[in-house]
């Protein structure tokens, strides 16, 4: 029986209240864990939950995953943080350790066809550090050790023969010319021109070749006659003729000299590699070895055989780039991706400053990405971390959909290398396990075409788990889990028993507790440092209570800010009395994950008029969507209530008074209908009560969230100015089953200081909002002294009044006529000209 408090309510208005059982029993307002159900005395009684608890479904959805070698069977772990999502996946991957024969190595090397386009081997896995080893020593050979071994025996010998062969047949060509020279007194002589040997045909005197203008000298001196000069003169242009024609065949004898001993040094150091080259072709069969080796076996044999200063670092242009070597040969890889930028993913080409300050790249500078990594195994990223680095979710989708991984070079600076290369593809299998919430997945969803091809897998986490004994053994589990893992002291039953209350207000839903053990095992740590702090062996429930006390204040700043505001009376809250068109709504304001909740008071004005309901949020664009929804349902249940053969003919403002931010949600319409029918009829309503509840158009009380926080939140105004004991709050009856009040507003309830009504229509909310009978519609009308009554009545004269005004109302049915208003059945029709009543 509900205790009549010393306010001015009527005593018929209390009598109703007491024969409606709608308040909610004390001992439903908080669920408690029966210790029977707790078959241990402490956690170090219970075996330690190895894997994550209470995700079946995602563990099949998982396991089909993992071992699917499907193409498009990429997953989507969904589900909110604190779920074990990622744990899970870890925990799965290490327990079936999957297998493959497919690894490979991958390489890149220096193309000589296409030097802008290194060129990828692909080799047996766990072979990529030998096969750069070898390399190694075949460039280190063609570097220092070809060019020496080209100068040994046999090589030497064959050389010189073929010399001399070649330098026989010049001479045999030059011989008769020689012969004729000499027995006209000439001779050819060698003379440097520049970089060039140019044979010349001088006169002979004493046996020594003269130059012609020093012949002259020697006509002066009386050692030569004029007579030779001049046979010397007719003689020297046939000669001359005859040594070009000559000189032509020399010159060709020469380069077929020249070319033949090239092709002897090529075959020679073709000989010398061969066998190395052999060796490495035959012991690393991959794809690109052949072709690799043998470009540096002809690169060798044709460019290298000159010793040279300026020439380049062969150890460095027949270098092999390993950007993957497995040391592991057949398990599965498994890669973690913690930073997923395109870098990061893809891989880079990374630039050297050459001269000038300009960047340069090349296939030592190719750096492979957690997608190669992960070749032929499984890649985990964080798709909230994805998606927010520029570029990676397409350069992921795209790898995904071709199977090519291309490794692009980054940008340098403001400007792309000046220099660049772009290494050839790599075709790659990986499985990539998303990591994401529920929101980011019907984004992508939504948005990109490729999602839903791509990650065909989810794996679906739910955050609740059944309140019961099962749910009780797995919390049990997972605190002695992490107190065997991280060394902390056990924890009594009772402690464990606490948590699991803590899960239920977490959860806040009917029969279930919080699947979030990350959120859970937080408290827990802190319960057990609190424990040590006071030199406890067990942590026990009050430690678990001290716990949530301390992590809410840690956030409790903006909560303790409006109450000091409601405190100081610069935010007007009425916890006492009555008021026509007031009435304390309930919301809730966010610090992280915790909830805190505070009243709103709501008010509302009406008189005659055609501008229907304003919501004032709304007006102000302070209104969220779908409080504007709820705003608009709220005008459909109001002509359903009314069931007025005419229309609605008054303008009317609703407002949550002091609310200088943005509102959003529909948990506040069951509230504003009442205020709008007390502001309509001039019945009061209840300041000692608030009400939190939406409505649909029927007048059904729906559910709402955040209910203890609101409840907590007007119980600790109602503290702050007096609990007078009539004071309480009305919720949807489908919220009753949520309730996990704190265990002072418990108490306070048990007492009788403070209640708690559940209601399943709007009718009851009215009823207990101002203590007179709501009405129900018979044969079409209210019966007299009810609040709906009084609201037709009201309508009714409203409209009237529209109607008598300067601007009639005008049909639209025929010829424009003013309509005129009808006599409903049992309600009297007040004149036009009559004053209106109070509102």
């Amino acid at each position: 029986m509900t205790k009549k408090p010393t306010t001015e309510l009527s005593d018929q208005a209390y009598q109703w209240i007491s024969e409606h059982p709608l308040e909610v029993e004390p001992d439903d307002l908080r669920w408690r864990v029966d210790h029977s159900l707790l078959d241990f005395e402490t956690t170090d009684d219970v075996d330690p939950a190895r894997e994550v608890i209470g995700q079946e479904t995602a563990r099949e959805a998982l396991l089909f995953g993992l071992q699917c070698d499907a193409p498009g069977q990429n997953i989507y772990v969904r589900g909110p943080r604190g779920t074990g999502r990622l744990k899970m996946v870890t925990r799965m991957l290490e327990e079936l350790s999957p297998k493959t024969d497919k690894k490979r190595d991958y390489c890149y090397v220096h193309d000589f066809k296409r030097p802008d386009r290194p060129r990828l081997l692909t080799l047996p896995a766990g072979t990529a550090k030998k096969f750069c080893k070898r390399v190694a020593e075949l460039a280190e050979f063609v570097q220092q050790g070809l060019i020496k071994s080209l100068d040994s025996e046999p090589y030497v010998s064959q050389r010189a023969e073929l010399k001399e062969k070649f330098q026989n047949k010049m001479q045999a060509i030059s011989e008769p010319l020689e012969k004729d020279l000499a027995e006209n007194n000439m001779a050819l002589v060698s003379m440097q021109q520049g970089p060039m040997t140019v044979p010349m045909i001088f006169p002979v005197i004493d046996d020594q070749p003269i130059p012609p203008d020093q012949y002259r000298e020697l006509i002066k001196q009386g050692k030569a006659s004029q007579e030779q000069l001049d046979l010397f003169k007719q003689k020297f242009p046939e000669f001359q003729k005859r040594l070009k024609e000559i000189g032509k065949l020399v010159n060709e004898a020469f380069q077929e000299g020249a070319e033949t001993i090239n092709e002897f040094n090529e075959q020679a150091a073709r000989e010398l590699l061969q066998d190395m080259a052999s060796e490495i072709v035959c012991r690393f069969d991959g794809r690109g070895v052949k072709e690799f080796i043998g470009e540096i076996v002809d690169d060798a044999a044709e460019n290298r055989l000159e010793p040279s200063e300026d020439g380049p670092n062969l150890t460095e242009l027949y270098g092999v780039n390993v950007v993957l070597s497995n040391d592991d040969t057949t398990s599965r890889p498994v890669v973690e991706e913690r930073t997923p930028n395109m870098m990061n993913l893809l891989g880079t080409v990374d630039p050297k400053w050459g001269q000038g300050g300009l960047a340069v790249s090349d296939y030592r500078g190719i750096r492979a990405g957690a997608l190669l990594h992960a070749d032929q195994g499984y890649l985990i990223l964080n798709v909230e971390d994805l998606i927010n680095e520029p570029g990676a979710w397409r350069a992921l989708t795209r790898t995904l959909r071709t199977r090519r991984l291309e490794i692009v070079p980054p940008e340098v600076g403001w400007m792309r290398p000046y220099v660049v290369v772009q290494p050839e593809p790599i075709e790659i299998k990986v499985r990539v396990i998303l990591i994401g919430d529920i929101f980011t997945y019907y984004m992508l969803d939504r948005y990109d075409t490729d999602f839903r091809e791509l990650f065909k897998v989810l794996a679906d986490f739910d955050d609740q788990l059944p309140r019961d004994a099962g749910g009780l053994s797995r919390y049990a589990a997972v605190i002695s889990h992490v107190a065997k893992e991280e060394s902390l002291p056990p924890f009594h039953r009772s402690a464990v028993a606490a948590l699991a209350e803590h899960g239920a207000r977490i959860i806040a839903r009917k029969g279930k507790m919080s699947a979030r053990f990350g959120r859970i095992a937080d408290i827990a740590r802190e319960a057990a440092y609190l424990a040590q702090q006071d030199q406890q062996r067990l942590v026990v429930d009050q430690h678990i209570y001290e716990a949530v006390t301390r992590t809410k204040q840690r956030a409790i700043m903006p909560s303790r800010r409006f109450q000091e505001l409601v405190e100081s009376k610069t935010i007007l809250v009425e916890t006492t009395g009555q008021v026509v068109g007031q009435i304390n709504g309930l919301a809730v304001m966010y610090a992280g994950p915790l909830t805190y909740g505070f009243p709103a008071r709501i008010t509302a004005t009406i008189g005659p008029g055609r501008a229907g309901l304003i919501n004032i949020e709304g007006t102000a664009q302070m209104s969220g969507s779908i409080h504007t929804k709820g705003f608009h349902i709220l005008g459909g249940l109001l002509r359903n209530l009314l069931n007025l053969t005419h229309p609605l003919a008054f303008s009317a403002s609703i407002a949550f008074e002091q609310s200088y931010g943005g509102i959003d949600g529909d948990s506040a319409s069951g509230a504003e209908i009442i205020c709008l029918l007390s502001a309509l009829t001039g019945i009061p309503v209840r300041q000692n009560m608030a009400m939190t509840g939406a409505i649909d158009q029927h007048g059904h009380v729906e559910a709402i969230g955040g209910v203890n926080e609101k409840i907590e939140g007007f119980y600790d105004a109602c503290k702050y100015f007096g609990l007078s004991g009539d004071q309480g709050v009305i919720i949807p009856h489908s919220n009753a089953g949520d309730l996990m009040l704190r265990r002072d507003v418990v108490e306070a309830c048990r007492e009788g200081k403070f209640h708690v009504y559940a209601v399943s229509t709007i009718q009851e909310a009215i009823e207990l909002m101002t203590g007179v009978p709501a009405g129900e519609l018979v044969d079409g009308q209210y019966a007299e002294e009810t609040v709906l009554h009084k609201a037709v009545t009201k309508a009714h004269e409203f409209w009237r009044r529209t109607l008598s005004s300067p601007e009639k109302l005008t049909s639209v049915a025929r010829n424009d006529e003013p309509v005129q208003p009808p006599e409903l059945p049992g309600i009297p029709v007040t004149e036009p000209d009559d004053k209106p009543g109070p509102l």
